[in-house]
């Protein structure tokens, strides 16, 4: 279960380098990302949502600091109401994750996002996991959820992935030193064996059936797209009723 054993962790050497990346790589994907209303759920001692240009940023965990003292899978918010999700390790620490993404499809408005972090079984950061007998600390007591799996339960809620990106290809220990001494495997991992990396984020998009998003066109766009024996008014042509 997520606790706040997970964000001790995030303040080790490892864990706070980690999370440098990690909040690095979601400001420049959220400060593209538009709408009202964005949750972050999970880790509320890190202000994930703080590139968001949204104007409302709410927080729901299990524990405070937080809007919402709830469990994930039992979110106490209005369907369709929220334009971004943040889930940020709470996958892999749950007892069961695919309720907690039903429960995330349904307050998602449609066209609605949802970004998800977790850690990949397919790496250094995975072997180590496999090799510590012990189990007893975060992250390695959690379950870590393959990428295709992840992928495979988004398209089961119609959760498009439109978007992805991995990294942590180095030493998964907590000694600045090994982790320098090795660097070199961060940009080999990155260019040779790119699904290895220690930590995934995924983006997703709410789609619904029917339903698009469109903009409105300026009069000049519409004139270009105008069908034969139609016009377009200029904006100082006003309408006129003939007499009688």
């Amino acid at each position: 279960m997520y606790s706040a054993t997970l964000t001790n962790w995030f303040q080790t050497p490892l864990g706070a380098d980690m999370m440098m990346r990690e909040q690095a790589i979601l400001d420049s994907i959220l400060a593209d990302i538009f709408g009202f209303h964005a949750l972050q759920v999970g880790l509320p001692d890190f202000p994930l949502l703080r590139a968001s240009r949204m104007s409302h940023h709410m927080v729901l965990a299990e524990i405070s600091p937080a809007q919402f003292i709830a469990l994930p899978q039992e979110m106490p918010i209005a369907s369709q109401s929220i334009d971004l999700v943040v889930l940020a390790h709470v996958l892999e620490f749950a007892e069961s994750p695919h309720a907690i993404l039903r429960e995330v499809e349904r307050i998602l408005v449609p066209e609605g996002r949802v970004i998800i972090t977790g850690f990949n079984p397919w790496s250094l950061w995975g072997l180590r996991q496999s090799l510590d007998l012990r189990r007893n600390h975060h992250p390695w007591d959690g379950h870590f959820i393959s990428l295709p799996r992840v992928k495979d339960w988004l398209n089961l809620l119609n959760l498009e992935v439109n978007a992805g990106r991995l990294w942590g290809y180095g030493l998964p220990v907590q000694s600045p030193a090994w982790r320098t001494r090795f660097e070199f495997l961060e940009k080999m991992g990155d260019r040779w064996w790119g699904v290895a990396g220690g930590v995934y984020m995924l983006e997703a998009v709410k789609r619904v059936a029917g339903m698009r998003l469109v903009q409105r066109l300026s009069l000049k766009q519409a004139a270009a797209f105008r069908m034969p024996g139609l016009t377009v008014p200029h904006r100082s042509s006003s309408f006129h009723r003939d007499p009688p």
